[in-house]
């Protein structure tokens, strides 16, 4: 069981110190994220493949230098990630529609499959885990600081 953490220091009106807040946010964020990874893996792909294969399911084809631009790559590196994904058959290319000379990576079905079996992992392990290690009012809680974490992020 994990050491109890010492409270967060408060200010005059008893909110917490916001740059305190901001360093265990980050940790605890930092830890979960690790965590979901950790629980989807499964070997299959590595954290920049997950992504492009996340970036491609969210954002649509795209070519080598794009995706690279977008995961702050070199596009050599990219090669790398997209050949080892051409491979397993998780994506394919076509001529790019604007330039012959390019062409465009998308997610095949086997792709799409694959990146909803890791998302799924993730999904099952922390509703897992927020059922078994938390009780209904720390869930509530929980909830509330989601809402107020998409406002945060400009979700909303």
């Amino acid at each position: 069981m994990p050491e109890p953490r010492t409270p967060l220091a408060a200010d005059d009106g008893g909110a917490p110190d916001a740059e305190e807040l901001a360093v265990r946010l980050s940790a605890v964020v930092g830890r979960l994220l690790r965590r979901l990874r950790a629980t989807s893996s499964g070997g299959l792909l590595t954290p920049t493949q997950r992504a492009v294969l996340a970036r491609l399911d969210r954002e649509g084809p795209a070519t080598t230098a794009a995706l690279a631009r977008a995961e702050y790559v070199r596009p050599q590196s990219m090669r790398l990630t997209l050949g080892a994904l051409e491979n397993q058959g998780l994506v394919g290319r076509s001529p790019d529609p604007d330039d012959g000379r390019k062409s465009v990576v998308s997610l095949t079905a086997a792709g799409a499959a694959t990146l909803a079996e890791v998302r799924a992992a993730k999904h099952d392990w922390l509703a897992e885990a927020l059922a078994a290690g938390l009780d209904g009012a720390e869930r509530r809680t929980v909830a509330e600081a989601v809402e107020l974490l998409d406002r945060l992020t400009g979700a909303r």
